[in-house]
């Protein structure tokens, strides 16, 4: 319990540090069994310490003293839908957020393999919903298919199995948010080709990060709107396509693959000499 406690009042002054919050916003709760340490209402995040911390049931009523913060119904819609995770974080990012408070998200499909493993292959940006139970319906379908999501004209919530796995989370998704924006000025990012989707899905299904990650393969088609390219795909022989193409080839026969420029060469040389 006092491990728990110690990284739950860290994270919140992290959260601070970082810029990802001011006044009283953000906030963090970590699971202990069938109770919740939770940061206080009405606290600074750079002023929380282990004895503010305060406790609360799967209800988010509180256990001794103290005041919940308003938020808590998030905390607990992803708790109950996600029996892996262990902590809750909510902050204000404020790159993620801009993007949150805006009508384009450059970030919804991970634009780094690495974020495709960390994060899966979206990353929502929910329409705004008023505090308490319309934001908590909005959140909930959410919960078991993606580990993190940007809350519309509010800020971004992320979970993972502890307070580490869920900051990192949080803290991809505002890194995500800044190459982003960054890149407007270049002509925006470019998403992954969707060749390398199937592949990288299968990597985070294997990581052991989740169960979001662990059903990583299953859900994509349903986050994607669409198949999910497999990597099984099946060669075209003897072809010639265009550079760009990711259609892949085997030689003829089993042969050794041909340089192009060769093969077009001798082929004139060919033609030449029967004229």
């Amino acid at each position: 319990m006092k491990l728990l406690r110690v990284q739950v009042a860290e994270t919140s002054r992290f959260l601070h540090t970082a810029g990802w919050c001011a006044n009283h916003d953000g906030n963090v709760t970590a699971r202990d069994g069938n109770r919740y340490i939770a940061t206080p209402t009405a606290t600074s995040k750079r002023l929380v310490g282990e004895k503010d911390l305060i406790e609360v049931d799967g209800k988010g009523a509180v256990l001794g003293h103290g005041k919940v913060f308003g938020e808590i119904g998030l905390h607990l819609a992803i708790y109950e839908r996600r029996p892996d995770v262990g902590a809750v974080v909510h902050a204000h990012p404020p790159h993620a957020t801009a993007i949150g408070a805006s009508r384009q998200n450059p970030i919804e499909r991970p634009f780094i393999a690495e974020a495709v493993v960390s994060l899966g292959p979206v990353i929502p940006k929910l329409p705004y919903a008023q505090p308490g139970e319309p934001a908590r319906a909005a959140l909930a379908p959410w919960c078991e298919l993606v580990d993190a999501v940007i809350l519309g004209n509010h800020g971004v919530i992320a979970w993972g199995k502890d307070c580490e796995t869920a900051l990192l989370r949080l803290e991809l998704v505002e890194h995500l948010a800044k190459i982003a924006i960054a890149a407007q000025a270049l002509g925006g990012v470019e998403s992954l080709p969707d060749s390398a989707i199937q592949p990288l899905l299968a990597a985070r299904a294997k990581a052991g990060i989740g169960r979001a990650a662990d059903r990583a393969l299953e859900t994509a088609q349903q986050l994607l709107g669409r198949p999910v390219a497999s990597s099984s795909v099946k060669p075209v022989v003897a072809c010639a396509p265009a550079p760009h193409s990711e259609v892949p080839t085997i030689p003829p026969s089993g042969g050794k693959a041909h340089d192009l420029a060769q093969v077009v060469r001798e082929e004139i040389v060919k033609a030449l000499r029967g004229s």
